[in-house]
């Protein structure tokens, strides 16, 4: 049991590695951000912070939204929900710094992969995190939360909620791009689709 929780928690890791460097991503392509960076990006420019700060702000937001989940959703804040925000600034600054490195000529078709790469590995990444089952991430945990309330599945609801960051993002002054609209539509389904997968394969590891 406590081998198990020990893997579940590196591949937890692995999954916030991969969302924070998607994020980072997606920001240095200059192609607009996903929804939920869209907000993040949106509170530092409401607070005339530097996009450095991109990580501190994020997290920020991350705690606030834990904040809420204990008075509207608390059995999806779990340990994972802690260990989520701890590196997750980290791994947003990580991406932002690699992104130039691996991208080093500054064309559209360059800028287009690195941001095709930022979708996937935060689809991916947020699918991890809900297979290892070990406390969601807090906007999946907020969106989990919604959907529990509503007739239709996942990939609706966050359809939905990631479009009401969108509108929040933009009237804060977040950068609004080509990626916002297609991760809006593509993200929940997406997700939707890779955690089956994962799950599939969990079982067969016995995780």
């Amino acid at each position: 049991m406590k081998k198990n929780f020990l893997i579940k928690l590196v591949l937890a890791l692995i999954g916030i590695l991969f969302i924070g460097v998607g994020v980072g991503f997606n920001a240095s392509s200059l192609f607009g951000n996903d929804p939920i960076a869209l907000l993040y990006d949106g509170v530092r420019n409401a607070l005339s912070l530097p996009v450095t700060r991109l990580g501190l702000i994020s997290n920020v937001v991350n705690y606030a939204i834990i904040i809420l989940l204990f008075f509207i959703g608390r059995h999806y804040v779990n340990i994972g929900t802690a260990v989520y925000i701890l590196p997750f600034g980290t791994f947003v600054n990580l991406g932002t710094f690699l992104f130039p490195k691996i991208f080093v000529t500054d064309t559209v078709l360059n800028r287009g992969i690195g941001a095709f790469i930022g979708c996937l590995l935060i689809y991916v990444g947020v699918s991890i995190y809900i297979t290892v089952d070990i406390g969601l991430d807090p906007f999946t945990g907020l969106v989990m939360t919604i959907n529990d309330h509503l007739p239709w599945g996942f990939g609706k609801t966050k359809i939905c909620f990631d479009f009401i960051l969108i509108i929040l993002g933009f009237l804060l002054g977040g950068k609004l791009g080509m990626i916002t609209l297609i991760t809006a539509l593509t993200a929940g389904p997406s997700i939707q689709y890779f955690t089956k997968l994962l799950k599939r394969l969990s079982h067969k590891m016995n995780l």
